[in-house]
């Protein structure tokens, strides 16, 4: 049995692991990777850590983050099943390490890393996690981005298959990209999305305006029809996205709010602002989050 402690580990590969998962227990040898068909040769991945989105070409594939490196042979064979052409190309939706650990892994079989360059910048250099003061090490040279792009859309295409990879500024980080697959009506959001309270990094440049923003776009780009990959959770529609949206806004206004009318931090966490919220967006299994959120949008006017 394989089991590892994230925050104890001095490897590099791992020491840059997305501050959701600190301090958190992963047995891998007991990970399953459960595969959903989204149509037209697209897939979701479920296993520990992000959600992967697969896409089949011709002559290869395009996968939209890779997890955690332990997982890679499970992934691969996961991914095996669905296809036996290789992954040409890996796009990072952020620079966090259960979404990007698995990258070096991928590149060595022979997947070109694609990602915003803030990505490239973080894990060249490390970061600091705003909320704990911790800081990460550089990823290891064969985890990072060869194939960066500033701001805008950047078109990845393979066998027919083309994924449109846009830049969301100051959102979840200041890295983020989300990703449309057109021709199967997918869209992956990366950690903007989340099953529960997002981790708002703005240690990192994230910002509640701009998740708020970002999410504006996913409801835009959507119809009634299209299947969101959130970066953890069960697959979403519009409507899900929608009440994430507004959990977003009432979050953003109340917190806003109080720290307007001059409360510290501590007497935000204090007055408890979502407990309304709680039941659906808090997890039991890890009360702090809730709480930590509520910091989160607190530090992240400070970038206005």
């Amino acid at each position: 049995m394989r089991r590892i402690t994230i925050a104890a580990l001095t490897g590099a590969a791992v020491l840059f692991a997305g501050i959701a998962f600190a301090q958190q227990n992963i047995d891998f040898s007991k990970v399953e990777i459960k595969a959903t068909d989204l149509g037209n040769k697209t897939y979701m991945l479920e296993g520990a850590g992000g959600n992967i989105t697969v896409a089949v070409g011709t002559d290869g594939i395009i996968m939209v983050d890779a997890q955690w490196a332990p997982l890679h042979d499970k992934i691969k064979a996961a991914i095996q099943k669905i296809s036996p052409l290789p992954v040409k190309y890996l796009i990072n939706t952020h620079y966090h390490g259960d979404h990007t650990d698995g990258n070096a892994a991928f590149h060595r079989e022979g997947a070109t890393i694609v990602g915003q360059d803030n990505i490239r910048l973080r894990l060249v250099a490390g970061s600091t996690n705003g909320l704990t003061g911790n800081r990460s090490q550089p990823a290891p040279a064969d985890a990072v981005p060869t194939e960066t792009y500033l701001g805008g859309c950047k078109n990845v295409s393979v066998g027919g298959r083309t994924a449109e990879v846009c830049h969301r500024t100051n959102a979840h980080t200041d890295g983020d990209s989300w990703i449309y697959f057109r021709d199967a009506n997918v869209i992956a959001t990366g950690d903007i999305v989340s099953r529960n309270y997002p981790n708002l990094d703005w240690g990192s440049g994230g910002s509640i305006n701009g998740m708020i923003n970002s999410v504006n776009a996913f409801l835009m780009a959507a119809n009634d029809n299209t299947k969101v990959v959130p970066g953890h959770g069960r697959l979403y529609d519009k409507r899900d996205l929608q009440d994430y949206r507004d959990m977003l806004v009432a979050a953003r206004d109340r917190i806003q709010k109080l720290r307007n009318e001059g409360k510290t931090e501590a007497e935000v966490v204090a007055a408890k602002p979502l407990a309304d919220l709680d039941a659906k967006w808090g997890n039991p299994a890890n009360p702090q989050a809730a709480v930590n959120f509520i910091k989160n949008v607190y530090n992240s006017f400070s970038r206005a």
